[in-house]
């Protein structure tokens, strides 16, 4: 699909990607989204904890939030807000350690959990019989919804009839390398008080010896992440898991929106290649937005990721 002309524009006093990142993630509040919680016993005698705010519709839209995030962000509940005014239910669901309790095994999540956005989805459809399904992803939660729509295409329900996914790192090894320390010493604190969790709970299997906020995500990752996944080490982790391998495979119409100036990513995270081979990805790569950013009226909470989900998923049929 031909790449698609943006017309997001950044206001004026956020006038870098870093500013564009950094305040609505800090600032931003949504009123009016109350929560249903609900625990999904997991095959493996885990859980994920799933957030709903229903209005009675037959058509679902689920939420995959970011790298340490949950459902409570703004950039979620946001998003939430606006699918229930247009007489959309929504589900967001925390992944596993991310819904303000540490789930019960030694694994937690990682950028390739596309297994519990299956259960997830597979639950929706069993439990309350939607007719349709359209899926939201945020950064780490972009990479697993494209993976997950292209690893098994054949395997998606037919009711997921839609995709649109935002700043999101479809080559995990380059934006490994990209994130500056400052975003990456944020990350790794988050990381490094769920890992204490897991030490106490497996003192066996979790060394926290001299674990530094000061790693790169690789080094992180390597320690930590890959073998207590199943995966030998950082680069078999990204080779395996990055999203990019698998957008040639998506049989949907997908969305994915990346700013240029997203400090997150690297070069290889704009797949303009893989776009224009594949009929069914569109991708927009506005020149502002930030992470997770793309305010339009900071001030009036006006957020065009939001605008450009609804258009793209309920009004290009």
């Amino acid at each position: 699909m031909p790449l698609i002309p943006s017309k997001h524009k950044a206001p004026f006093y956020l006038f870098n990607g870093h500013l564009q990142t950094i305040i609505p993630g800090l600032f931003r509040q949504v009123a009016g989204v109350i929560y249903e919680r609900e625990r999904l016993v997991t095959p493996d005698e885990d859980f994920i904890d799933l957030d709903w705010s229903r209005v009675g519709s037959d058509a679902l839209v689920v939420l995959s939030h970011g790298l340490e995030g949950d459902t409570g962000r703004p950039y979620i509940t946001g998003m939430v807000k606006v699918f229930n005014a247009e007489g959309v239910d929504a589900m967001a669901w925390n992944y596993r350690s991310c819904s303000g309790e540490p789930n019960k095994l030694l694994r937690s999540y990682h950028l390739g959990a596309s297994d519990d956005l299956d259960l997830v989805i597979q639950h929706a459809l069993k439990a309350y019989a939607y007719k349709t399904i359209y899926l939201i992803g945020f950064s780490a939660g972009g990479n697993i919804t494209l993976k997950y729509l292209g690893e098994a295409p054949s395997q998606v329900p037919e009711q997921v009839t839609r995709a649109a996914v935002f700043s999101t790192p479809v080559d995990l090894k380059g934006s490994a390398q990209k994130i500056s320390r400052v975003y990456t010493q944020r990350f790794l604190k988050s990381l490094g008080q769920k890992l204490e969790q897991k030490r106490q709970m497996y003192p066996d299997e979790v060394d926290l010896t001299n674990y530094s906020l000061f790693w790169s995500f690789p080094e992180f990752d390597d320690r930590y992440t890959a073998p207590l996944h199943g995966f030998k080490d950082a680069e078999d982790y990204y080779a395996r898991v990055s999203s990019k391998q698998f957008l040639a495979d998506i049989r949907i119409p997908t969305l994915l929106v990346n700013a240029k100036n997203d400090p997150f990513l690297s070069e290889e995270c704009y797949p303009i290649a893989e776009a224009k081979q594949n009929p069914n990805l569109y991708l927009e790569m506005p020149e502002e937005g930030g992470h997770v950013g793309f305010a339009e009226d900071f001030r009036n909470n006006r957020y065009y990721s939001e605008e450009r989900a609804l258009r793209f998923l309920l009004e290009e049929k």
